[in-house]
């Protein structure tokens, strides 16, 4: 595990107070499949760096008592940004060990085990306020916490070979989306005890017995991954501005 630098600004000693709403951004990734120069998540999409898209849409959520962003150690992307949220330099190797490098430097800093985490990947840059309220609502009485995720609309198929060895049965199956939400300690002891090779906080809870909320997301908000996908959020985030506009 690596050190957790401190953060600023300080976050206040939260110990006696009631359970409070954290977002935490891993933002340490490389983007290697999008095919652009530098990590993806600061690409311009729509006039200003994708991840700004995303931290928008938080800062847009008053009842979060805060948001982190995980970048990776040197990275001066928000140096001379007018930040309002929270910078840790403690991204890791992958997605799991930058989360629970966040969840670290949260807890050091003065959240409580008992509050809750959203944790949200910087490339979904079309998630909007109304969907995170929705989730917020949803798991807030939850025992377990949740995620946004979407029914998959599409015929599945498995393969062997590079042929259709039969069709999959999609009743029951979703495509796991962001935020997903937890209980910051639930969430740091399931990490800890499934290692790094879970893909997303979900599969953590999963892994330790937990069955995490399913709670409808939107086709919109996607994880802009391959190049083709800039174009696409790109359109969204413009037919946004031009009916609010």
């Amino acid at each position: 595990m690596t050190a957790t630098p401190p953060l600023s600004p300080s976050l206040t000693d939260s110990s006696t107070a009631p359970a409070r709403l954290w977002a935490l951004i891993p933002c340490a990734g490389t983007g290697s499949r999008a095919g652009s120069d530098g990590p993806k998540q600061y690409q311009p999409v729509a006039g200003q760096p994708m991840v700004l898209h995303t931290l928008a849409a938080f800062a847009a959520v008053p009842r979060l008592a805060g948001v982190l962003v995980v970048v990776s150690t040197g990275d001066d992307f928000f140096v001379d940004k007018d930040a309002t949220f929270l910078i840790a330099s403690c991204g890791g190797s992958t997605r799991a060990t930058s989360v629970l490098n966040g969840l670290n430097a949260l807890l050091e800093r003065g959240a409580s085990p008992c509050d809750w985490v959203l944790v949200h990947d910087a490339a979904r840059c079309l998630i909007t306020p109304q969907q995170i309220n929705t989730l917020i609502d949803a798991c807030l009485p939850d025992a377990v916490g949740g995620l946004l995720a979407l029914k998959l609309p599409d015929t599945l198929k498995r393969e062997v070979g590079g042929r259709v060895a039969e069709t999959v049965d999609r009743a029951d199956k979703w495509l796991a989306q962001t935020p997903q939400m937890f209980r910051l300690a639930e969430l740091q002891q399931a990490l800890l005890s499934a290692g790094d090779a879970v893909t997303d906080e979900a599969s953590a809870l999963e892994f330790v017995g937990k069955a995490p909320l399913l709670v409808e997301g939107s086709a919109q908000n996607f994880k802009v991954t391959y190049p083709q996908d800039f174009a696409l959020a790109q359109a969204v985030l413009m037919a946004r501005d031009s009916t609010t506009g």
